[in-house]
């Protein structure tokens, strides 16, 4: 059962770390050769595909405290190494870890960026 959200939209969403939000993109209803599959079997698929819509930071670096020299600036600030996802990609990914929410009655997945096996990007859409 998924977990449901009560907001009225996305600004006030932070994905953490190394994670990416996706929207599944809607199944096929009909196998190659035209037999119609229920969606219990649609959605226990293996691989799955969706649009990305959210991004976390990425994988956090440690920070480096050089004691030493005194007269460098200290930053306590966390640096990420970013994530190769961005938002409006068609990402293909492993159902099995992701995590299903529900938000204004629309289907969402929250996986990890290594559970991502393939990004399909519209250069379009950066320009």
């Amino acid at each position: 059962m998924p977990l449901q959200i009560d907001q009225s939209d996305f600004s006030n969403f932070f994905v953490v770390g190394d994670r990416v939000l996706i929207q599944p993109k809607s199944p096929l209803e009909k196998t190659k050769g035209g037999l119609l599959l229920p969606p219990g079997i649609q959605e226990t698929e293996r691989i799955q595909s969706g649009w990305v819509v959210k991004v976390g930071p990425g994988y956090p670096i440690p920070t480096i405290v050089e004691a030493d020299e005194a007269w460098k600036n200290k930053s306590d600030t966390a640096k990420y190494v970013p994530l190769q996802s961005r938002e409006g990609d068609l990402a293909v990914y492993l159902q099995n870890n992701a995590y299903e929410i529900s938000f204004n009655g629309e289907k969402y997945v929250i996986v990890s960026q290594s559970d991502i096996l393939l990004l399909i990007r519209d250069q379009s859409l950066f320009e």
